[in-house]
């Protein structure tokens, strides 16, 4: 790091802490102004926070790793832009109509409060084992590996980035609220999207440009059926993504995180109405399409360097095992490929990335504890009470995702994967619980509260077994064994998916069905003529045209890459 690099963050830390003063100066009267930035937010602001608060260290380090590890086979989760569109298009009108701050809310309004208690749960223990310790482990890596540094007064330098970095973000979130969550994402996103791309020009100079990335990676074989690493669509025998486990595996996955994670909706309901809802998650979705390009064929790029130069002793640093470190691919590009300057533009851009992904998480976080918890118990508790609760939370889930980050590195060798296979068995019970009660007038209360609490209890199961067998040396075979851990974890989702649709429509079947006052407006067939007018009048043809084209450039990727 020369003086330019850092002068280059000093510039980009003084944007930033001007925006947070600007955002902390405006009056923020209750928690709807803190964790909805008072519902006036545009279409940009929203998209960029979508794509802002999206794209964390599970890209920078995760799916960068991925594509060094395994090549194209990742990509399923990232050309999601049509899951975006499926938020905006179907399911911001139920969400706006409700004005509800949280998804668990969404499902009390939907089934009941006990529905909207499991939710809570299942999302505070997502954060737990996703967000905050792959954030938090991915931050101190590439921090390690940027800046060289080993160890700083006598303590892993590792711990000292990851914790500085919480501390950091920590701040302005807590004195800003979503609104700085909202505008810092307007700041970050551009930065890193240019430091990505920069990465990318000159990760295909130093390669000798597209051609040459294709022609190793092709000649690189992933499984026995003759499938390599430029193959997005595989042999369903491949033992990690057969294809049609992937197409449906990433299918409900998407669904969870796009259309029901507070973690993003957030950033739709903070639309100052359903137009700019929607067309901040158009934009969001065009914003969706880059990352392959930005993350994960640096990834292949960083694989095919080091297949260059294995006779000099590779391009990646090299693990304990012998085999080289995927997930550090993504900062060995940036600390070997890049000039001075350049390298300083880089980091604001991994900060930006590791720091919107935290600043979204604490909002949320703090969201759903104070919405769903604290203020269901106590309803007299004052706004600026509710705030101080939601922090001392989001600090509390913070030191317990930190906790987790060596049980992780256990159960998962590359990042980007053990954060989907964690996905798989979190998302099924909360996406068929929300598909069937938009979809189906007959989903009863208890018919979405015991799907939800099937897939809990299914999921965590399957996780305690991942983190109990990975460690184990003497496990012997049986059926619990091969559901619970040998099973491909894209069939496991699929076939969880399915299990949970069914116990939802027996259990409805079986139980009463909600009133008409109940669900109106909130299921498919319920709205009435103002609701449906209010609706129609938020789009025009621009919206449909442009969400068009995002679903032509999808099949075309599929197509070039199948």
């Amino acid at each position: 790091m020369g003086t330019l690099d850092w002068i280059v963050i000093a510039v980009f830390f003084l944007a930033l802490i001007g925006i947070i003063v600007w955002v902390v100066s405006q009056k923020q009267n209750d928690s709807a102004d803190y964790f909805l930035g008072g519902r006036d937010a545009t279409w940009i602001a929203i998209g960029a926070s979508i794509f802002a608060s999206n794209i964390g260290s599970e890209h920078l380090i995760g799916l960068a790793g991925a594509g060094a590890s395994s090549g194209m086979a990742m990509a399923h989760w990232e050309i999601q832009g049509w899951m975006i569109l499926i938020l905006g298009w179907v399911f911001v009108p139920f969400y706006t109509r409700s004005m509800v701050y949280t998804m668990p809310e969404f499902l009390e309004r939907r089934y009941n409060p006990q529905s909207r208690t499991i939710l809570s749960i299942i999302s505070l223990v997502s954060y737990v084992l996703t967000k905050v310790a792959v954030t938090v482990y991915a931050g101190g890596l590439v921090f390690q590996q940027v800046f060289g540094i080993k160890e700083l007064w006598g303590i892993d330098f590792f711990w000292i980035a990851a914790i500085g970095l919480v501390l950091l973000t920590a701040l302005y979130t807590i004195f800003g609220g979503m609104k700085s969550v909202l505008y810092t994402s307007v700041l970050q996103t551009p930065i890193l999207l240019l430091g990505s791309l920069v990465i990318l020009v000159l990760g295909f100079k130093e390669l000798g440009g597209w051609e040459e990335m294709i022609k190793i990676c092709g000649a690189v074989s992933v499984n026995d059926q003759g499938d390599t690493m430029t193959n997005l669509i595989r042999s369903n025998s491949d033992p990690n993504f057969p294809w049609l486990g992937a197409l449906i595996g990433s299918s409900i996955i998407g669904f969870w995180y796009w259309c029901t994670d507070q973690f993003i909706v957030q950033r739709v309901l903070s639309g100052k109405n359903e137009k700019e809802a929607r067309r901040g998650t158009i934009f969001g979705a065009y914003l969706k399409l880059l990352p392959v390009f930005l993350f994960l064929i640096p990834g292949m790029i960083a694989f095919a360097l080091h297949q260059k130069y294995i006779g000099d002793g590779g391009f990646l640093p090299m693990l304990a095992n012998g085999n080289p470190n995927a997930d550090a691919a993504f900062p060995t590009l940036v600390a070997k490929l890049l000039p001075a300057g350049m390298k300083g533009l880089v980091v604001c851009g991994i900060l930006a990335a590791l720091m919107s992904s935290l600043a979204s998480l604490f909002n949320s976080s703090a969201m759903l504890f104070t919405i769903d918890f604290y203020k269901r118990f106590k309803p007299q508790t004052s706004e600026k009470k509710l705030v101080g609760i939601g922090q001392i939370a989001t600090v509390v889930i913070v030191i317990l995702g930190i906790l987790w980050i060596p049980i992780m590195r256990s159960v998962g060798d590359v990042l980007y994967t053990y954060l989907q296979d964690v996905q798989s068995v979190l998302a099924p019970g909360i996406a068929a619980a929300f598909l069937l009660g938009i979809c189906w007038k007959r989903t009863s209360a208890k018919g979405g509260m015991w799907g939800l609490l099937s897939g809990m209890i299914i999921g965590l199961t399957r996780l305690g077994a991942k983190v109990y067998y990975s460690n184990a040396t003497d496990a012997s075979d049986g059926l619990f064994k091969y559901l619970f851990y040998d099973m491909n974890w894209l069939f496991f989702c699929g076939w969880m998916f399915l299990f949970c649709m069914v116990v939802v429509i027996l259990v409805s079947l079986a139980t009463e069905a909600p009133t008409a006052e109940k669900i109106q407006g909130v299921v498919f067939g319920t709205s009435t003529p103002e609701q449906k007018a209010a609706t129609r009048g938020s789009w025009n043809h621009w919206d449909v045209i442009h969400s068009v084209i995002i679903l032509g450039i999808t099949a075309a990727f599929y197509w070039y890459f199948w």
